[in-house]
């Protein structure tokens, strides 16, 4: 079943992806484009993790672990733009310039060690910190300055972080219904209101 939540999830990214990159492409608008780019590597990780877990004995131990390392890796590279696209979105000048350096160096220390490394365990502690970056940021424009994107993203990051835990549990609901499959499930979820959320960023000047 984890092959088929894995592939469902990643078509279900990849179209609310799509759909984000016209539109940045459309506004001329940066945040959006970045924003689009978490769903694109999502669902990039996705289809890799699926097949990883669908098709070991056609893979090989060696097919296997390299698209793993490719799912992680994507994991990683979506981290960044999910940073990116907020920091593009809430900061100017100098300090948005420090916090894309910071954002980037942070994802190179992970890709770096995820390349002699493969527990998701590792790949959740690098993007918990961006969620609650992230979500720290849109739960003060949606409180203080109620920005509908802020509200939005701010559940978007909620039940990402309840998949999240649900993940690392190992709580099933099926012997054909993992924790893994769980997990996706609650995932499409996030990611439709990201995807909300989403549509309404604009880079500031």
């Amino acid at each position: 079943m984890t092959v088929l939540t894995d592939y469902l999830l990643g078509m279900w990214v990849l179209w609310l992806g799509g759909r984000l990159w016209r539109q940045g492409r459309r506004l001329h608008d940066r945040a959006i484009g970045d924003w689009s780019l978490v769903f694109i590597f999502s669902a990039v990780a996705a289809f890799c993790g699926g097949t990883v877990h669908g098709f070991p004995n056609l893979l090989g131990g060696i097919g296997s672990a390299l698209l793993w390392k490719l799912t992680v890796q994507a994991v990683g590279i979506a981290s960044l733009c999910f940073l990116a696209a907020m920091i593009r979105s809430m900061f100017r000048g100098r300090v948005r310039r420090i916090l894309l350096a910071a954002a980037f160096v942070k994802w190179a220390v992970y890709a770096w060690w995820m390349t002699s490394h493969d527990a998701f365990l590792y790949v959740v502690l690098d993007y918990l910190p961006s969620l609650l970056f992230v979500g720290g940021l849109q739960a003060w424009c949606w409180l203080r300055q109620g920005r509908a994107a802020g509200r939005w993203i701010t559940l978007g990051v909620v039940i990402s972080l309840v998949a999240a835990g649900i993940q690392q549990s190992g709580f099933s609901l099926h012997r054909h219904f993992n924790h893994n499959d769980l997990y996706h499930v609650v995932q499409m979820a996030a990611f439709y209101l990201l995807y909300r959320g989403g549509i309404l960023l604009r880079q500031l000047p």
